[in-house]
């Protein structure tokens, strides 16, 4: 297991940016494939970015494609996730993940979760 938290959530302007950091202590971050999901209210939980173990290969859903970033520092334990030109439609608790078997194993099994942190974007 590995525990995660969150930070850098808040409210933000159309258009605007906001960058996430998750922050992971406990067993061997570098071992665990890292994500980012999100849900928005009334909604379910939905897939935004990964990134394999090494940072070799990144995976992105289509409506965040071309505006998100998803990074990892193995050294410092964290990833992030760099959110330019935002949208109303991307308001949501932002979760980051971690699982220790693949990224396409994610939010299915062998996950670990944050506590979620509020990305709010006013139109």
């Amino acid at each position: 297991q590995v525990q995660l938290v969150e930070s850098g959530g808040g409210l933000v302007q159309a258009g605007g940016s906001l960058r996430l950091s998750c922050a992971a202590s406990g067993r061997s971050f570098s071992n665990y494939a890292m994500g980012w999901f999100r849900q928005a209210p009334g909604k379910e939980r939905e897939f935004v970015a990964a990134i394999t173990w090494s940072g070799g290969r990144t995976v992105y859903a289509d409506s965040v494609k071309g505006r998100f970033t998803i990074s990892r520092d193995n050294a410092k334990n964290t990833v992030s996730l760099q959110m330019n030109n935002l949208k109303p439609e991307d308001t949501a608790v932002y979760y980051c993940n971690a699982n220790s078997v693949a990224i396409a194993t994610m939010g299915k099994s062998f996950d670990s979760w944050g506590q979620g942190t509020q990305v709010t974007v006013s139109s």
